[in-house]
This record gives structure tokens, sequence and C-alpha cells, in this order.
């Protein structure tokens, strides 16, 4: 009996004992990635621009070719547009529309960005050119922002009357409601 009791209690004492295993870290390139973007962001909101950069480039190389990496290259341009570099924002802009087309946003920090480096009219009449529906939404930003705005409205209500099922349209036509406002 004694030998039973002395055999249940150790039996006892590894079931109640609350073993677990070990943290195991394991690495995941994609939650590091947002990491470092939303370090990147916090560095951005207090001003340090050199570190955001640097920041916005790990997360990039971290998740390549993702949607998310559009973000992340969004964000870098953004900053670069912030602190006057507007010939590296484009890369970084043109690269996030390759990477995710259906976002409004990219398209209308490219149009920003062809602004300021003057360069709208040439892409304008290579935007002319094409018949991709997503070149059409360029061409009636650009529009826009060249001052021709009637026009750039009548290309983007086009777009939206031809393709009203695209996840973009929404955001296309709301601004096309806030640019007729000016008109």
């Amino acid at each position: 009996m004694k030998k039973f009791f002395c055999l249940f209690l150790l039996i006892t004492m590894f079931i109640c004992a609350g073993y677990r295993k070990p943290y195991k870290y394991t690495i995941d390139a994609g939650k590091d990635a947002y990491f470092h973007n939303n370090v990147g962001l916090n560095y951005l909101k207090d001003r340090i621009y050199y570190a955001a950069i640097q920041e916005f480039k790990i997360a990039i190389q971290l998740s390549p070719n993702t949607q998310a990496t559009a973000v992340f290259k969004t964000n870098l341009g953004e900053t670069y547009m912030y602190i006057g570099y507007p010939d590296m924002a484009r890369v970084c802009f043109e690269d996030a529309l390759k990477a995710y087309g259906l976002n409004f946003k990219y398209y209308i920090n490219l149009a920003n960005c062809y602004v300021q480096l003057n360069i709208v009219q040439t892409k304008i009449k290579e935007y002319e050119a094409s018949s991709n529906i997503y070149d059409k939404i360029m061409l009636g930003l650009l529009y826009i922002q060249s001052g021709e705005k009637r026009r750039g409205v009548i290309i983007l209500d086009e777009v939206c009357m031809s393709e009203p099922d695209l996840l973009i349209t929404p955001a296309i036509r709301q601004y096309i409601e806030e640019t007729a406002k000016e008109l």
C-alpha cells in the first residue's frame, strides 16, 4: 500500500507540476516588417527622418513582394517628399503602384510628386497614349493638378462609368465630388 501511495503521489506530482515547454521565438519576416514600419512611423512623428527612412527600407527588405510592401514604399516616398527629395519619392510611389494599384492615395501621391518635379505635361502626353484604365486614372489626376479640372473630372468620371466594380471606384467618386465643388 505504501508503494502504491508513493507511486500515486509521484504521478500526481508530474501531472500537477505545470510543466511547460520553454518559449521558442520564431522569426517571422512579415511580422518584423510591420514592426519596422511602425518604428519608422514613430521616428517620422518625432521628426527623425534619417532613422525613419532606414526603418522603412528595412521593412521593404523584410517583405519585398507583398501588398504591404506598397504601404512601406508609400511611407518611404512620403518621407522623401516631406524632406524635399521628390526624385527619390517618385521611384517609391511608382513601385507602390506596381505592387498594388487599387489604392487611390498612391495615385494622388504620384501626381503630387510629378508636380514637384515639373514633369506634369510630359507625363500627360505619356499617359494619353495608353489605353490602360489605371493610366486613365493617373491622366485624370494630372489634368486636375495642371489646372484643367473639368477635363480631369470628365476622364475620372469615364473611368468610374466604365469600371464600376473596381475597389478604387468609390474613392475616385469621392475625389470627383470634392473637385467638382471647387469648379
